[in-house]
């Protein structure tokens, strides 16, 4: 093999990976960049490939920011998981516990020659990852082979693709399996490009063992993102399941590269220079560890309108593909039609697009003519198909939208919610209902939780169109919907206009200053959030914090990020922290190693216990004689107030319980001079607990000097 042919197998399997392999890809351009150049060829970096290359200082300023420490991307997700790996294996070796405790370092056997790279080896997978890989351990040390499409159990062969020694793994790309394990079922995938495209990654498991793998993803996020013990963090739930495990996704976006040279510099520049394509180009999506194309006709986890609508897209590409001279991305977003059963006017079917790739707009040439009827899918008579609430008056009519900038219809708990199909709205509608459900039935408090006030009020951030607004609208006496794109708050106010909600209401604004124009009183709110894959910036969760919500429901497409931040208000201020109530994970993406996490976290009422306490004892203070009226409202029934009175000469102390300023709790005294104060939370009224944070003093601080309000 020549040096040129070098170049390019190195160029082409390892630059090109995605970003999640992309540390070890670098290396190996270093490696190789100075090898001889085949004739035409032009280094990167645009000049000679022998003379070193200097930055200039405009493209130093150019740099993007560094990624925060914990962004929760794969790599992140990946080396946590093969961290553990080796630790349980340098454990299991009784190795010295600092060697187990290395981040860095590459393995300690210096004896390991890794296997060359484009190599085949057998692997025995040790366990499953929460980026859906197998992880197997090397037989000769402690280093771990990442091998896609594989389960606990398997024997399989794989290829080695990059080596990145100082995580301690190597990236490989699956051949076959040579052993099966007892949990694998091959019969189970339904998609012959399974194993190919990087869209899923167990469909050979069992749903439950797939459901049960998802709450493991939640437990080890908590464990590996949050920073908090594991006497904080409350058992996981077993993982809600979708009642559709193919079939369920409602929007799809397959997408096609450009002819040869039209990503060139001059291409860019003169869109004469473009060259159009001879042949019509490979239209589906990613080959699993590229960002090469694979051609899929058909992918059988979108409903039965997007799969309709893919079929249709791509023979119109075929059809007019002399038109393109770039690569585009296909959107299809199905949308849903309530007709009554009384005849009604139909819907003209939307126009079909194109989105180009890129910052553009999308061009003249990338519009393709409407396909009359061609989207409409009559979908099953919820009549007959809803038989837990009986007939219905109406039939829904599935569509597929392919224009952006059009408008997409969906129906949740009966509300209509309306949306721009390009904008996000989740994915799976068939989860939808317990979703909200689960949400609905928590996010108030029982009474038996206690609370002098009950909460009334509800800020979504994030609120996008208004999913959560609207539909938990009525256990509120107002609901307020925040976010910072313009067009989501024009949907969001359209759909509380269409159903009739009057006691929402929604505005424009930054994360970062989400609370500025919030009046409501936080001890009476619920705030839930519904942040994107990176998570809340830190100004947010200060700002959260310091607003101080009684309670707070997190919604999240990324369990690690958000395992991470809910840390940050576990962590708290000082007169404000969170404690997490419930875990639980939905599956939105069955087939997938992706799970929805939510964890519901209320107030530690330390902000509640220490306002009532300053103002308890300026009130005794200020008064020989103490009645229940002199004395503030209880912010909770489930705090206990332990106070002495200053004993007289010859008297033993008398130490008193308080659980609410009353007649009938008032201890029988016509004065309480100076009392010291002690108190804790218990979560049973009948119970106290002096040991329970928080607490301002101890039955044997009672006597200090000065009452201390820490």
């Amino acid at each position: 093999m020549d040096s040129s042919q070098i170049y390019f197998d190195a160029f082409d399997s390892a630059m090109w990976r995605p970003s999640n392999h992309f540390v070890g890809a670098i290396s190996v351009f270093k490696s190789v960049k100075r090898l001889p150049l085949p004739h035409g060829f032009v280094a990167m970096t645009n000049k000679p490939y022998n003379k070193p290359y200097h930055q200039s200082k405009s493209a130093k300023r150019q740099k993007t920011a560094a990624k925060p420490a914990n962004d929760g991307s794969n790599e992140e997700v990946l080396l946590a998981d093969v961290k553990s790996l080796l630790s349980a294996y340098k454990s299991s070796e009784n190795l010295n516990q600092e060697e187990v405790e290395d981040d860095h370092e590459p393995s300690s056997k210096a004896s390991y020659v890794p296997p060359e790279r484009f190599s085949e080896i057998e692997v025995k997978i040790s366990e499953l990852s929460s980026t859906g890989d197998g992880l197997g351990l090397s037989s000769a040390c402690d280093h771990v082979y990442v091998v896609p499409f594989t389960v606990p159990g398997d024997s399989v062969q794989a290829r080695v693709v990059n080596h990145i020694p100082k995580a301690g793994y190597t990236l490989t790309d699956f051949i076959k399996v040579i052993t099966p394990a007892h949990q694998r079922d091959d019969s189970l995938p339904k998609c012959p490009y399974f194993a190919k495209c990087a869209g899923c990654q167990i469909q050979m498991l069992p749903y439950e063992l797939q459901l049960q793998h998802k709450k493991s993803i939640v437990e080890k996020a908590y464990r590996n993102f949050s920073t908090l013990t594991p006497d904080i963090v409350p058992a996981v739930a077993e993982t809600i399941g979708s009642p559709l495990q193919y079939g369920y996704r409602t929007k799809l976006t397959p997408h096609f590269d450009g002819p040869p040279g039209s990503m060139t510099r001059k291409a860019k520049r003169d869109p004469s220079e473009r060259k159009g394509f001879e042949t019509v180009p490979p239209i589906g999506f990613n080959l699993k560890g590229t960002r090469k194309i694979i051609d899929i006709e058909d992918c059988p986890i979108g409903t039965d309108a997007v799969r309709e609508g893919m079929k249709r897209e791509r023979k119109q590409v075929a059809e007019e593909i002399a038109n393109y001279t770039r690569g585009a991305t296909i959107l299809l977003r199905e949308s849903t039609l309530r007709k009554p059963k009384t005849p009604a006017k139909q819907e003209s079917p939307k126009s079909a697009t194109i989105q180009s790739v890129g910052n553009d707009l999308p061009k003249e040439e990338d519009s393709l003519s409407p396909t009359p009827n061609g989207n409409t899918i009559k979908a099953e008579d919820t009549e007959t198909s809803n038989a837990q609430y009986g007939p219905l008056p109406y039939t829904d009519i599935k569509t597929c939208i392919t224009d952006q900038r059009a408008i997409s219809t969906e129906y949740v708990d009966d509300f209509e919610l309306k949306n721009t199909a390009g904008a996000f709205f989740q994915n799976n509608n068939s989860i939808l209902p317990k979703f909200t459900a689960y949400i609905r039935d928590r996010i108030i408090p029982p009474k038996s939780a206690g609370g002098s006030k009950p909460i009334k009020y509800l800020i979504d951030a994030y609120c996008g169109s208004g999913l959560f607004t609207i539909t938990l609208s009525s256990l509120f006496s107002s609901s307020m919907g925040i976010d910072i794109a313009g067009a989501s708050i024009v949907s969001a106010k359209e759909n509380a206009a269409v159903n009739n909600i009057s006691n929402a209401s929604f505005m424009t604004a930054d994360a970062s200053k989400l609370f500025e124009h919030v009046e409501y009183p936080p001890e009476e709110t619920v705030v839930i959030i519904d942040p994107p894959r990176k998570g809340c910036d830190d100004p947010f969760l200060q700002q959260l914090l310091r607003f101080g919500p009684r309670r707070v429901v997190y919604v999240s497409c990324n369990v690690h990020t958000q395992a991470r931040d809910v840390g940050v208000m576990v962590e708290g201020l000082k007169d404000c922290r969170y404690e997490i109530e419930s875990l639980q994970g939905f599956d939105f993406f069955p087939q997938t190693g992706h799970v929805e996490g939510m964890p519901l976290s209320k107030q530690q009422l330390i902000a509640a216990i220490l306002a009532f306490s300053a103002s308890l004892a300026t009130a005794l203070r200020s008064n020989t004689t103490t009645t229940p009226t002199d004395l503030p409202a209880n912010p909770t029934g489930n705090l206990r107030y332990h106070f002495s009175t200053q004993p007289q000469p010859g008297e033993a102390t008398s130490i008193h319980t308080l659980s609410s300023p009353s007649p009938t709790s008032l201890p029988n005294h016509d004065s309480l001079p100076l009392p010291y104060l002690a108190m804790a939370a218990s979560d049973n009224p009948g119970t106290f607990d002096v040991n329970h944070r928080p607490r301002l003093a101890s039955p044997h601080e009672l006597h200090r000097p000065n009452l201390q309000e820490d």
